[in-house]
């Protein structure tokens, strides 16, 4: 029963005093503006960044919530929401743009909740990451708007599509007992990649993000991880196969969220489509290859799920509110899932903070790291779990933690420095995989051939 109350009172708590929001398509001249307004409005708890530039020149531009604006503060998590990142799937822009809005507002207004959540959560909002391409669909508008049209950017690449494929070089390297997490990039990786992904790779691997989620349009489901199937026999065919990540009973957790506290997400029929509880595991309903949100998962710390969030991928104007109203405790809800697992400091013997300390959790084989001051957050399911800290020069910890349904369990570790200094673990993982992309992973993947 707390299942299914718990997005209606959360729902509650948003509608009290909800102001009156404009249901309007933005250009990017519109967004831009509509996001400085906003930072115009809440001052003291917004900022606006750019983190580079699309192919015609237009800012990427992130708007950022947080009680100290623009400062990482130790054990305080990093979430982000990346819209639009197929120029004609346009709902989810407008999403983010109301949710700044209302994030601003209700903060504004006092509310407990959202007060809450931007104090102890930083929270980081990029609206478009492909404006170029919004351009062309938006120069057709929501009645004349092809389904391809504007999707991909100005070079016509499709960004969902042009992330290095770490997935290859995990399915390779399980055979011989290789990492499936923080997978190093290939040495030519920046030229084989767009400027839009490019500002969004330097974005991810600047900011230790915990949980993300990625807008689209065309479906109506929470997609996780893994989205690229490792049956490569097939990959010029659509494919069911189902292809989990060592997380998969949280990731479902993690999407079943998003889908039961949106207004219909959960009920599995739409858009012709049948998905239980709303949710799909990506390679369970088609095989993608370089997407953003595996990368997420094998090269950072953050956990990313993509979420379809309309049949019509560039709805008229007079449906934006019913959308709103349908997404948005939803919006609220997930980035309320940052805050679970557990999460701590790892030190020395001086309390000075570690970073790049590997926590691993036994039983499921994916790592994450501390950060640039010593903190960490792994996010968990409920549970009695054995963390194991190690960092290079130190001896390991291992202790065990129980894990609640509310907050994250507060887990610190302090490491002892290592007498007999061990060869560098990170280093040798970088060996391995320079020497499995030259003697296993196939040439043309080498060389960054789509095959």
């Amino acid at each position: 029963m707390a299942r299914w109350l718990r997005p209606l009172v959360g729902a509650l708590i948003l509608l009290e005093g909800a102001a009156a929001l404009s249901f309007l398509h933005h250009r990017y001249e519109e967004m831009v503006q509509a996001l400085f307004r906003v930072q115009g409005q809440c001052p003291y708890v917004t900022r606006i960044y750019s983190i580079g530039r699309s192919v015609e020149g237009r800012h990427l531009y992130v708007l950022e919530f947080s009680d100290y604006p623009g400062i990482h503060e130790p054990l305080e998590p990093e979430f982000k929401y990346v819209g639009n990142m197929h120029g004609n799937e346009v709902l989810g822009r407008e999403l983010l743009l109301q949710l700044s809005e209302f994030l601003c507002e209700e903060y504004r207004r006092g509310n407990e909740r959202i007060t809450r959540l931007i104090h102890d959560t930083r929270i980081h909002i990029m609206p478009s990451m492909n404006p170029d391409g919004y351009e062309v669909a938006a120069k057709q508008g929501p009645d004349s708007n092809g389904y391809l049209t504007g999707r991909n950017n100005a070079n016509g690449v499709d960004l969902n599509r042009n992330f290095p494929d770490l997935n290859t070089f995990m399915y390779y390297s399980g055979e011989i007992s290789g990492p499936n997490h923080h997978i190093p990039l290939p040495d030519n990786w920046k030229s084989q990649v767009e400027p839009e992904t490019l500002a969004v790779i330097q974005w991810i691997s600047s900011y230790n993000f915990v949980l993300s989620a990625n807008l689209h349009g065309g479906a109506v489901v929470a997609n996780y991880p893994y989205d690229k199937s490792q049956d490569q026999r097939f990959r010029n065919h659509r494919r069911t196969v189902n292809t989990p990540t060592p997380d998969d009973k949280l990731f479902q957790k993690l999407a079943k969220t998003y889908s039961y506290a949106h207004g219909w997400m959960h009920r599995g029929w739409n858009c012709g489509d049948y998905f239980a509880d709303g949710i799909t595991n990506g390679a369970s309903w088609y095989s993608l290859s370089k997407g953003m949100q595996d990368f997420n998962y094998l090269y950072t710390n953050c956990f990313e799920i993509t979420l379809e969030l309309s049949c019509n991928k560039f709805p008229p104007e007079e449906d934006l509110e019913r959308q709103w109203m349908a997404n948005r405790e939803a919006l609220v809800a997930f980035m309320e899932e940052v805050h679970q697992g557990i999460k701590g400091m790892v030190s020395d013997e001086n309390n000075n903070g570690i970073a790049g300390a590997v926590i691993s959790v036994q039983g499921i084989s994916h790592d994450i790291t501390s950060g640039d001051m010593g903190d960490y957050f792994r996010l968990l399911l409920p549970g009695t779990y054995t963390v194991t800290a190690s960092a290079e020069g130190y001896q390991p910890q291992t202790v065990t933690t129980t894990v609640g349904p509310a907050a994250p369990s507060l887990v610190h570790f302090q490491l002892k420095q290592d007498v007999v200094r061990k060869p560098p673990e990170r280093k040798a993982s970088r060996m391995n995989n320079k020497a499995l992309q030259k003697k296993v992973v196939p040439r043309a993947i080498r060389r960054g051939t789509q095959t």
